[in-house]
């Protein structure tokens, strides 16, 4: 705690990554990960993700908050133990609105071994009790629903999203106003995430066939918007982000040629969605076919940064970016210094999170020259990106030679969270960071 706090004195430096309190004693079952993080000011963040409860991967839920620069010890979802029947369960997304108000939603296995989706919200610090997406039992028909996504744009207004029929591609939406969860509305394929710019003005993406999104305007859900890729045909939408009212990106990926896989973005000025459109400059990295975004943050309207990954021309994973300014996209460029990191050939950019415009952190995973998994974490600074690094601590901690960064947030310019997983060798288990 007092490295973050130093670290957040020192403007942008990266402080030391710890085990997240209490998690240790939680995870009997020897794995756990931090899935998601999010900050609703500097020092004031959650962090959710989960943990097994024995050597047969059954799992259960948790939370940890983070106060004045200080972390907490993790907890169970409360109330998520009763829901949990069936013995697997998982955090999934998390967002704070404001210091202690935060939401957190997931899945969980009924008693009669049933995926369900689930809600919990975070008020003047203490977490109530999760609950089940009200409405999602009765859209449930393939016994696989989920809570893939949420966000919230002040305390009491949030969003959920996800799936609830894993057979047949259903998903749904789910809003609270004032403090309280309305009926889930079913959605005509699976919503991946959603974004919310202020209270009942958000939009959600996904994939049903084809990339879709649908907005939430004044509280109302309006109609899902098909999004066809370059060529006509895409694959789906993975992320989405709004800076302002009727101001949002997506990104994701699409299908040309003989199956190979390309990065596509969309983006929605004043309320119009425009056309998606091939990520520039991907193709010439993504020389092995495989390459789409996995993350998008915007830090102001029109001003936006998507990440991913591609094939090389020697079949190695790479990590990309590409920057949206003044609501044109560049070329997407090589994530700094990561090739340099990338000795094994095998890297991953996992989430990126921009506060302004020009100022946002990104985080994910790489092989070493011992083709040993570790995380990183790379800045940008008024528009000028630096190089990517390993996350400071994190070597020491993952002597099992497999760590990854699976979400980072940022509350202002250089105040930034990042969490993931590594693997401690000396216990043969893995466990849940933050930094």
């Amino acid at each position: 705690a007092a490295a973050a706090r130093a670290a957040v004195r020192a403007g942008g430096s990266w402080g030391r990554a710890i085990e997240v309190p209490g998690l240790g004693a939680l995870n009997t079952g020897r794995f756990a990960e931090v899935s998601s993080v999010s900050c609703g000011s500097p020092g004031n963040c959650a962090a959710g993700g989960f943990y097994n409860t024995d050597r047969s991967d059954h799992s259960q839920g948790f939370v940890v908050s983070e106060e004045n620069g200080r972390w907490g010890k993790a907890i169970v979802v409360p109330g998520l133990g009763a829901l949990n029947a069936g013995r697997s369960a998982e955090v999934n997304s998390v967002s704070c609105a404001s210091p202690g108000s935060c939401a957190a939603g997931g899945d969980y296995t009924n008693r009669r071994n049933r995926t369900q989706g689930f809600v919990v919200l975070e008020r003047h610090g203490a977490w109530g009790q999760a609950i089940e997406v009200p409405g999602l039992g009765a859209l449930n028909k393939g016994g696989y629903a989920e809570v893939n996504s949420v966000s919230c744009a002040s305390p009491g207004s949030c969003a959920a999203v996800g799936d609830d029929d894993g057979e047949h591609d259903q998903g749904f939406v789910a809003s609270e106003k004032n403090g309280r969860w309305g009926q889930a509305i079913e959605i005509p394929g699976s919503v991946s995430s959603v974004s919310c710019a202020s209270p009942g003005n958000c939009a959600a993406a996904g994939t049903r066939s084809q990339a879709f999104v649908v907005s939430q305007l004044n509280g109302v859900w309006g109609q899902v918007v098909m999004v066809p890729g370059p060529g006509g045909a895409s694959d789906g939408l993975v992320s989405v982000s709004c800076a302002s009212p009727g101001n949002c990106a997506a990104g994701g990926g699409y299908t040309y040629g003989d199956d190979e896989i390309g990065g596509l973005v969309v983006s929605e000025e004043n309320g119009a969605w425009g056309q998606a459109i091939e990520i520039p400059g991907l193709a010439a990295l993504n020389k092995g076919g495989d390459g789409g975004v996995d993350s998008l943050s915007c830090g102001s309207a029109g001003n936006c940064v998507a990440t991913g990954n591609y094939l090389n021309g020697s079949g190695n994973s790479e990590g990309f970016m590409v920057s949206e300014e003044n609501g044109a996209w560049g070329e997407a460029i090589e994530v700094p210094g990561l090739g340099a990191l990338n000795k094994g050939g095998v890297a991953d950019v996992n989430s990126v999170s921009c506060t302004s415009a020009g100022n946002c952190a990104v985080g994910g995973d790489y092989a070493d020259r011992h083709v040993n998994g570790q995380g990183f974490v790379v800045s940008e600074e008024n528009g000028a990106w630096g190089k990517a690094i390993e996350v400071p601590g994190l070597g020491a901690l993952n002597t099992g030679g497999e760590a990854t960064v699976n979400s980072v947030s940022c509350a202002s310019p250089g105040n930034c969270v990042a969490g993931g997983n590594y693997a401690a060798k000396t216990f043969r288990h893995f466990q849940g960071f933050v930094t």
